[in-house]
């Protein structure tokens, strides 16, 4: 595992500081997802709380004077099973390091038990599919209260649906007669399909019309990223050509959508197919949801968007939007996002109206008034988590090997 003084030594210049030395080209895909998954593995030990085993809801980078820190606030049960699913693929000696002599496994059999307490069905979802992954022993009881959630009716998050189908899905694998996932399984889908828009785009909850007239056709990026990759895991588990046929139209909806620079939008309408409001863009959607969602896709028989998915890598390098560097290697984290410059929201708010009374219209001059120009300085475990998880899998390796595979026959045919 490299150090952060090491990765410090090796960078020679700052966007803001000597642009113009700025290298032509980019450091090979497989470097680059390196470095990335060996600063994960330095900047977790920031946001662990060893004495519990519990992981903080973020870490807050501070500067008061000459003082320059990094603050550990809050904690969060959801962060903790991504750290444990991430931290899962890699060498258990190296689990060692990162959460001082414990593992993966005792971080998600801490968070067993912490889940009973929980109220947040989000969190239940993920503790149940760390617990079928990382320990390798199905949860009955956690499945059984994502079934009853289900079985209720009651309206869902779209995230919190495909964590309950993923983790089915992920139970199933380990047993197939483990009680209770067959059937999250089945419902979880039914309601995906049932929401998702004719261009593929997915709302926010389930159903949609719970969230009224102004946020019903709103879809966030994260509402994306997790059917793509619930869906393609049942399809790849079933045989479901529904299943697949549905992951593969969001997520060429999602790619068609991406900015120039590899920006992936923040809000969608899930009515057109459209771009509700793009900022923030979140660093965890260029580096680990997109890479993770897309390259489960593609595993599970779906399209293949790696040109996609390495574009919004290229993001964190380039981020036309900000001159701060994104990418901070000398605290080892990934600042979490170039958002805009406004109040509460207020672009948000505002596309949210202007979409909902027409698709696609949005008031002039927004960009001039909320500049996307803010660098949002901290960094929350569950970025870092799926960092890891998206690049340290099998299919992580092999996509990155893969590419730079190409790249090097590129480079010979254009040599000959």
């Amino acid at each position: 595992m490299s150090t952060t003084a090491a990765r410090s030594e090796k960078k020679t210049r700052t966007r803001h500081q000597n642009p113009e030395n700025r290298p032509r080209s980019h450091p090979t895909p497989t470097l680059r997802v390196r470095e990335y998954t060996d600063l994960a593995l330095d900047g977790l030990p920031a946001s662990f709380i060893s004495d519990t085993l519990e992981f903080s809801q973020t870490v807050r980078h501070t500067e008061d004077g000459p003082t320059d820190r990094l603050t550990r606030e809050g904690h969060n049960l959801r962060y903790a099973a991504i750290v444990a699913l991430g931290l899962a693929t890699v060498a258990e000696e190296t689990q060692r390091v990162v959460l001082r002599g414990s593992t993966a496994r005792d971080i998600t059999e801490a968070a067993v038990v912490r889940a009973a307490g929980t109220r947040d069905p989000g969190a239940v979802a993920l503790v149940a599919w760390a617990a079928a992954e990382v320990t390798g022993t199905p949860d009955e009881r956690l499945l059984h209260r994502l079934a009853r959630i289900l079985d209720s009716g009651d309206p869902i998050p779209t995230v919190v649906a495909s964590w309950m189908l993923t983790a089915a899905i992920a139970s199933l694998a380990v047993d197939h007669t483990v009680a209770h996932a067959s059937d999250i399984a089945r419902v979880a889908r039914d309601r995906l399909l049932t929401a998702q828009g004719p261009q593929g785009i997915f709302p926010h909850a389930l159903p949609a019309s719970t969230l009224g007239r102004l946020r019903a056709h709103v879809g966030c990026f994260a509402d994306q990223v997790y059917p793509i990759q619930a869906l393609a895991r049942l399809a790849a588990f079933t045989t479901d050509p529904e299943a697949l046929y549905a992951a593969n139209l969001c997520a060429a909806r999602i790619c068609e959508l991406q900015g120039e620079a590899g920006q992936w939008w923040w809000h969608y309408d899930a009515r057109d197919g459209s771009v509700v409001e793009k900022y923030p863009v979140y660093s965890v959607h260029q580096h680990a949801m997109a890479p993770m969602a897309l390259l489960d896709l593609a595993n599970s028989g779906g399209d293949d968007h790696r040109d996609a998915i390495f574009l919004g890598l290229d993001w964190l390098q380039t981020h036309p939007e900000v001159d701060e560097e994104l990418v901070a290697e000398e605290h080892s984290m990934i600042w979490r996002k170039a958002g805009r410059r406004e109040p509460a929201k207020a672009a948000r708010k505002l596309a949210a109206v202007t979409t909902a009374i027409h698709p696609g219209w949005h008031l002039p001059g927004i960009d001039l008034i909320f500049p996307a120009n803010r660098v949002d300085r901290e960094c929350r475990p569950y970025e870092l988590g799926w960092l890891l998880y998206a690049w340290r899998g099998a299919e992580g390796v092999a996509a990155i090997e893969a590419a730079t595979d190409d790249d090097g026959a590129a480079d010979e045919a254009d040599a000959s």
